[in-house]
């Protein structure tokens, strides 16, 4: 007598499992312009190979003979599957049943996506969609055998999410509501993203809020992209899903599997010693007028390789992953288009996140640098810049990745020390200048009775700052060998190939996680 009946019953569980929460619910979830948990896994995996994990947990429905007649399937999904060739974990809810909250199976499916990765040491990806939880019926107990409520387990359930980002890289999609725990999640990660119109992303939903606070607000204006693109929660917006899945492949492309591995150098056809005639001329004379510093990242980086994350939140500061000759680096560059590339607190917050990733993952950092100090006046100090200015510093102190920092015009106050990691590798542009406080502020505060008592005060202060700036001698600094060289800008692309080849040993030495001291 053979297994063949038991075997008979594993299909069809998986079958009706497939079928998540029904025709109905799938097509309620489309109707919405949202793509199902398993539309989204095949969507952004390599078509064939997800290896799903507890494909049959869930809750099955017999008869009286004990024969199958339904099946409930844990609502979220789960498995190993390669992208562009690499094995990671991809999971998330299945909105289509209880709009996503978690049924007992899904639960322990979700908790179980970070020890996956944990086990494996590969990245993760979540898609996230719904909320934290269920309320329960009454009459129900949420300890019962089929593993309700938040009890003991839920500190361990946070120390995965935790070990998680401590050793491989984490991915998050926000592509419906998404509230509560699955919310902290989206945090929780190396790079989220939320789609432009279908995805909100909030602490508590509307309802909540309205008990509680007595405010009416709808999801959109609670947590909707306009929101988030400035809050920093997120860091990106897709275009639709489509985009989403097509950020986290690129984002996944400059990162190693795990914090053990160096990140993968791919062959490059983009000449090393490229030289932009353009560069020559970027930065203006004319200290009062920006350069637009994305078109000068481009110009020295691999054509096409810069990838740029969460531009809306802390928007003096540009940050993101490109590729010099092959290699994956990091990118820092001040923005002057605003408030001249000063380095308010949300800034502050940002280098702290994004050098704490690059050290995490042994991406060497290059930061272009045209710092005018912190941001000042009343609201910076309301903002607690000086604290979170401070933490930066101590994130950039902290890293044991190679640097090299560009001064391509002016490095002042200590904000400026945000931009030169230890041991680092420092070039400078003939535009360079440097300085306790710039020009402006050093003529405002040393010549003020001589700017006061003038019958022009605006004029007098600008034919000081002319003068002086006129005087200003753009070799002191590399003849003192206060860096390793003044440069022609037009070699600064050859310039970085060549630094990029030198530290190469150096990448090898440092593989491993990290550990940092407290910061301010």
């Amino acid at each position: 007598m053979s297994w063949k009946p038991e075997v008979e019953g594993i299909e069809a569980r998986r079958e009706l499992a497939r079928k998540l929460g029904g025709s109905e619910a799938v097509d309620t979830q489309h109707a919405k312009g949202r793509l199902t948990v398993r539309e989204r896994i095949d969507a952004l995996i390599d078509p064939g190979t997800l290896r799903e994990q507890g494909p049959i947990a869930g809750q099955p429905e017999k008869d009286d003979e004990g024969r199958l007649t339904g099946f409930s399937a844990a609502n979220y999904v789960l498995g190993l599957a390669k992208i562009e060739g690499r094995l990671c974990a991809v999971g998330g809810e299945d909105f289509t049943q209880k709009g996503g909250s978690p049924s007992p199976a899904g639960l322990r499916k979700s908790v179980f996506a970070e020890e996956l990765a944990i086990r494996y040491r590969v990245p993760l990806v979540r898609f996230l969609e719904g909320g934290g939880g269920s309320v329960p019926r009454a009459g129900k107990s949420g300890g019962g055998g089929q593993g309700g409520g938040e009890g003991l387990h839920s500190s361990p359930r946070f120390m995965s999410i935790m070990r998680v980002m401590a050793e491989v890289p984490v991915v998050s999609a926000a592509l419906g509501p998404v509230a509560g725990l699955p919310a902290s999640r989206l945090v929780a990660s190396h790079f989220s993203v939320m789609t432009r119109k279908t995805a909100q992303i909030l602490v508590a939903g509307p309802a909540l809020v309205a008990r509680a606070r007595k405010i009416e607000m709808t999801k959109e204006e609670l947590g909707g992209a306009k929101v988030h693109a400035r809050s920093g929660v997120v860091d990106n917006l897709a275009v639709d899903e489509a985009d989403a899945f097509a950020q986290i492949r690129r984002f996944l492309s400059y990162l190693p599997t795990n914090v053990e591995q160096p990140a993968p150098v791919i062959p490059c056809d983009d000449d090393p010693g490229r030289r932009e005639e353009e560069l020559l001329s970027i930065i203006p004379r004319d200290r009062r007028k920006a350069h637009k510093i994305r078109h000068l990242i481009e110009m020295i980086t691999d054509r096409g390789s810069f990838f740029e994350m969460t531009s809306g939140f802390g928007r003096g500061l540009v940050a993101g992953l490109a590729r010099l000759n092959g290699q994956p680096v990091g990118i820092m560059a001040n923005d002057p288009y605003f408030y001249a590339g000063a380095m308010s607190a949300e800034g502050a917050q940002k280098v702290t996140r994004f050098v704490d990733l690059c050290d995490t993952f042994h991406l060497p950092i290059v930061s272009l640098v045209d710092e005018p100090g912190f941001m000042i006046g009343p609201d910076a100090e309301k903002q607690a810049t000086i604290r979170h200015g401070t933490a930066a510093l101590f994130s950039v102190m902290q890293s044991t990745v190679p640097w090299v920092s560009v001064i391509l015009r002016k490095v002042f106050g200590v904000a400026g020390a945000a931009h030169f990691g230890p041991g680092g590798h420092i070039l400078a542009w003939p535009s360079a200048e440097s300085g306790a406080l710039p020009l402006e502020g050093g003529v405002a505060v040393a010549f003020r009775r001589e700017i006061e008592a003038a019958e022009d005060p605006e004029a007098k202060r600008r034919e000081i700052e002319e003068r002086i700036s006129s005087q200003r001698d753009p070799y002191a600094r590399a003849e003192g060998f206060g860096v390793n060289d003044m440069i022609d800008p037009r070699d600064t692309r050859a310039a970085l190939c060549d630094w990029v080849e030198w530290i190469q040993p150096r990448l090898a030495e440092h593989l491993g996680p990290r550990a940092y001291t407290v910061r301010p």
